[in-house]
């Protein structure tokens, strides 16, 4: 239960101030619009009033926060602030991406309730004014103000006015449209299928925020909900005029015609911080995209896996980091991130790349990867980047005791903690913190990542030739294969060198038992805090996550993170 509380208590803190603060201002502005001042508008729409406006506070709250997940620079700031006082709270950062999507479905459910009662208000405005044979109260409510800068409280202003017309003839009947549109589109485009299938698709749509939010600010300054005065509320009270609204401003009679005014748009007080932080993110990015960057190496690996090892000055990262690169000569506005596999200590900064879409396949022709001959520098395209930007990885060397898993191509980011482990143990800093890495590397194919294997028989040699084998334990399992493979392997399964990677280290076949292997490394290290790093899909991590809670016990502790981007 400690453990549980050391992992996820934040997490939980947050979320419930999260659902706290929405619960507190739906109830409150519920409650608002069933004071005094509403009374006359709530004659006309009923308790469809309270449940619109209700809703558009918390709309507004959201919208307020929906920015800063993905404001990367603001995180990476405040990670590296954070970091030295609180490791716990510096691992939530990590969870921007999930963060972000919880607020993303808050605004949708939200901007449902929101449509649903503003289209019930729409259909009571419009009853207002034909329904001449039901209330007398409300066709009078809907007859005030009969000139253009009048008081008026029904926006709708004539019995032979169509809703319609009204909806896209009206400022906060345009901008809704134009954010519920924006808004659907950014959603459905979101969908996992949809952005592993179709990234482009993905990554154009989404910037349809810049229509939301345009549309989110200017949608009340139409001022279609309206409400009594405060002037004409002390002079005519509705507790006292609201039954003798047939003798209101005649002589003899101590009741006026109430006067009703909308109120002042509010949004852009609750938003405009936010899109101010997010305009000069993006004015740091837009400043180091155009840092010259200069490809020192391509390297085209077996399985179309194209190494850009680049440089640019002023450049730093940390080991596990991550990039977004842009090439303009096969898409200006295009960005993908790519995780570095380049230690901090070497002299340049390197991404590999699969050749798996349009976008890498154009890339791959650029660096004219399919050339065998070298070719000449400055043929090659211009690049621009953006980052790095951190992740979970960054806080591997605060465990004495680190197990590293990654799934398929999500054993990138650590090629760059392995060779800046080797760098630290080795070359320059006998001292490190970390003492034992357990990595783990699950892959149904190991062909398309024999870049990665490479690196491994690389390191592993090294470590021979040191005399240091004991620091790195690795794993490498294979979850898919053929009848055909699995008769070659069999036969060579006695060779020095494993069949599949030339490791000395024996592919496993199958998925790891990992309450085996939690335990084993439970029972070797007691004592110790163990940092368990996953990058790979959501139900591995769900699966570490729990084995991780289960097996800390005592004086061992499992922290699980998991990256994110």
């Amino acid at each position: 239960m400690g453990n549980f509380a050391a992992n996820e208590g934040l997490s939980i803190f947050v979320i419930l101030v999260w659902l706290g603060i929405n619960a507190f201002l739906f109830v409150h502005f519920y409650m608002a619009f069933l004071v005094e001042k509403w009374f006359y508008t709530r004659v006309l729409l009923g308790h469809a009033l309270p449940w619109a406006r209700a809703p558009a506070a918390c709309l507004n709250f959201n919208c307020m926060l929906i920015l800063l997940p993905v404001c990367r620079n603001l995180l990476s700031f405040l990670r590296g602030t954070i970091q030295c006082c609180s490791r716990t709270a510096a691992r939530q950062l990590d969870r921007n991406i999930t963060f972000h999507k919880m607020v993303a479905y808050m605004i949708a459910f939200h901007t449902a309730v929101h449509i649903i009662a503003h289209l019930f208000n729409f259909e009571y405005f419009m009853d207002g004014q034909l329904n001449r044979d039901g209330s007398p109260l409300t066709f009078v409510l809907s007859e005030i103000g009969g000139g253009d800068n009048a008081s008026f409280l029904n926006p709708i202003r004539s019995n032979e006015t169509n809703p319609t017309v009204v909806l896209f003839t009206t400022v906060a009947g345009l901008t809704g449209v134009a954010i519920t549109l924006a808004l659907i589109l950014i959603i459905t485009s979101s969908m996992e299928v949809i952005r592993r299938s179709y990234f482009e698709v993905f990554w154009y749509t989404h910037h349809l925020f810049v229509v939301f939010f345009v549309g989110l600010v200017f949608h009340g300054f139409g001022r279609i909900v309206r409400g009594q005065t405060a002037t004409s509320l002390v002079a005519d009270p509705p507790k006292d005029c609201a039954a003798r609204f047939e003798t209101w401003g005649s002589d003899g009679s101590n009741c006026t015609t109430p006067a009703f005014a909308g109120n002042p748009p509010m949004t852009w007080k609750w938003v405009v911080g936010p899109m101010i932080l997010y305009v000069c993110e993006r004015l740091v990015r837009f400043y180091r995209s155009h840092q010259k960057v200069v490809i020192t190496k391509v390297v085209m690996h077996p399985s179309k896996t194209l190494e850009l090892q680049m440089k640019r000055k002023g450049f730093h990262m940390e080991v596990g980091q991550y990039v977004f690169i842009q090439c303009p000569s096969v898409s200006g506005l295009e960005w993908h991130p790519f995780t570095l596999t380049s230690a901090p200590e070497e002299d340049y900064f390197s991404a590999h790349i699969r050749i798996v879409g349009d976008w890498t396949q154009a890339l791959y022709e650029a660096c004219v990867g399919d050339k065998t001959k070298p070719q000449e520098a400055w043929k090659l395209p211009k690049l621009a980047i953006d980052g790095p930007f951190g992740t979970a990885s960054e806080d591997v060397f605060g465990y004495e005791v680190v197990m590293l898993v990654g799934a398929g191509i999500g054993v990138t980011p650590f090629a760059s903690i392995l060779k800046s482990v080797w760098y630290k143990r080795i070359q320059q800093n006998q001292d490190v913190f970390t003492k034992k890495i357990y990595f783990y590397w699950l892959c149904p194919e190991t062909q398309a990542f024999e870049w990665f294997a490479d690196l491994l028989q690389s390191l592993e040699g090294q470590m021979s030739e040191k005399g240091v084998t004991d620091f790195l334990s690795y794993n490498i399992y294979l979850t898919r294969w053929k009848e055909t493979e699995a008769a070659h392997f069999r036969v060579h399964h006695e060779a020095e060198n494993d069949p599949i990677t030339g490791l000395k280290q024996k592919t496993l076949y199958g998925k790891p038992n990992w309450d085996h292997e939690f335990t084993n490394i439970a029972s070797q290290h007691p004592g110790t805090k163990v940092g368990v790093f996953l990058c790979g899909p959501p139900q591995l991590g769900k699966s570490l996550e729990k084995q991780s809670l289960s097996h800390s016990e005592g004086d061992v502790k499992f922290i699980f993170n998991k990256e994110n981007f």
